[in-house]
């Protein structure tokens, strides 16, 4: 159940519980006067014929002596020397009677229809109904109206949270709720805005650093590589030359990330025929792969990008998989199978994070699946990981999407 109906629910089973508590507390203070009134009436008439008795030795007024009907209670009260009046149910109808001793174990007692008040709290009863029916009415649809427009401004929150953390700079969560009142929803706002920022900011002081310092290892990177190629030919300078070149991948990537990471990276599109890209690309770089074409599809991407992409999965795929390594085309899905061990359960869950390698995984920095979804990301595209059920790993990259910038 969503927030707006679970506001909806409270406000409205409330409404219930004090319309429900008021009606009754109204009808049963009702009751009691009605009573309280029609005793009191009967005892002044009593009271009269009282009088009239005692003048005329005969009862007046309505009175009755000795009336057989006289409730037992009622008898019994009097009985005892005492005038009581009592309001009596009966299947013929309500009456309210009212009876006093006169002497010689008689009584005189005066009986009148109770009905008309009984009416008169049944007119009440009604009235408390339809009012206690308007208040629920007018409960629930103010708990609809503030439910909604709640959930509308946290529904908007959690959006614009969402473009937050898919890399959008200028999102931010207070511009998305809107509205002037300074209720807990915009102090959530504001926190989730400050947090945001601050994260910002520590990130892009690292990706500074990070490209900071690549940049500079570039140039003694650039005099060892060149001293590297100077010396004799034998196995230390093979082993120093293949370290060099390692280094030399390892910054390169680097820069790239630090260049992804600040969203300015735009693709340059030009059409491609991907069963013929791919396949030349896939044999350029893993040979004993095999490709197969489902449906061919040509589109509007950047190659660069897309063959950078392509050669990162493939790589990951013969580096960390096992043979036989598959990559399909499907208009303009590509998935890259193997049937190793599968992606690491935080590829899974969190995707491919930098530096970090799966259990079991050697001879990588843990960049390239990085790259690849960055470069996805640059692209419009979607890249997702999962372990199919035969085995294996199964990364798919879906390029109907529509790419986030161009030049």
């Amino acid at each position: 159940m969503s927030l707006r109906w679970k506001i909806t629910a409270t406000i409205t089973v409330v409404s219930v519980l004090v319309a429900v508590a008021l009606s009754v507390i109204v009808h049963f203070a009702f009751a009691y006067r009605l009573a309280d009134e029609a005793r009191e009436v009967q005892q002044e008439r009593i009271d009269l014929v009282m009088r009239e008795f005692s003048r005329t030795g005969q009862p007046s007024l309505g009175g009755t002596l000795d009336d057989p009907d006289l409730p037992r209670d009622l008898r019994a009260a009097v009985e005892d020397g005492q005038k009581a009046t009592l309001i009596e149910d009966t299947a013929d109808g309500s009456y309210v009677w009212a009876a006093e001793p006169v002497g010689d174990g008689r009584i005189l007692s005066l009986r009148d229809s109770y009905q008309g008040r009984l009416d008169s709290l049944a007119s009440l009863d009604r009235v408390l109904v339809a009012g206690a029916a308007a208040v629920v009415m007018a409960g629930a649809g103010s708990g609809v109206l503030i439910g909604a427009s709640l959930s509308k401004r946290l529904r908007r929150a959690a959006s614009a949270a969402g473009r937050v953390a898919d890399g959008d700079r200028s999102a931010r969560v207070s511009a998305a709720i809107g509205g002037r009142s300074r209720d807990e929803a915009a102090e959530l706002a504001q926190a989730i805005d400050a947090m945001a920022d601050a994260l910002q900011a520590r990130l892009e002081a690292e990706r500074r650093v990070t490209a900071d310092i690549a940049h500079e290892l570039r140039t003694p990177l650039t005099g060892l590589t060149t001293a590297a190629e100077l010396l004799p030919p034998g196995r230390p300078s093979e082993l120093v030359r293949d370290r060099v070149g390692a280094l030399r991948a390892l910054v390169e990537d680097v820069l790239e990330v630090a260049r992804l990471d600040t969203d300015n990276e735009r693709a340059e599109l030009s059409e491609v025929a991907l069963a013929e890209f791919t396949a030349r690309r896939v044999s350029a770089y893993g040979p004993g792969v095999e490709v197969r074409v489902v449906a061919d599809a040509v589109l509007e991407t950047d190659p660069r990008r897309l063959e950078r992409i392509l050669v990162n999965l493939v790589a990951n795929a013969v580096r960390h998989g096992a043979p036989p390594v598959l990559v399909e085309i499907d208009g303009p899905r590509i998935s890259v199978r193997d049937h190793g061990p599968g992606f690491p359960e935080t590829v899974l869950h969190d995707g491919p994070i930098r530096f970090r390698m799966g259990p079991g995984q050697t001879g990588g920095h843990g960049l390239g699946l990085t790259i690849a979804l960055g470069q996805a990301r640059v692209l419009g595209a979607r890249l997702e990981f999962a372990n199919p059920p035969g085995g294996g790993a199964l990364a798919t990259l879906d390029l109907a999407l529509k790419p986030s910038g161009t030049i």
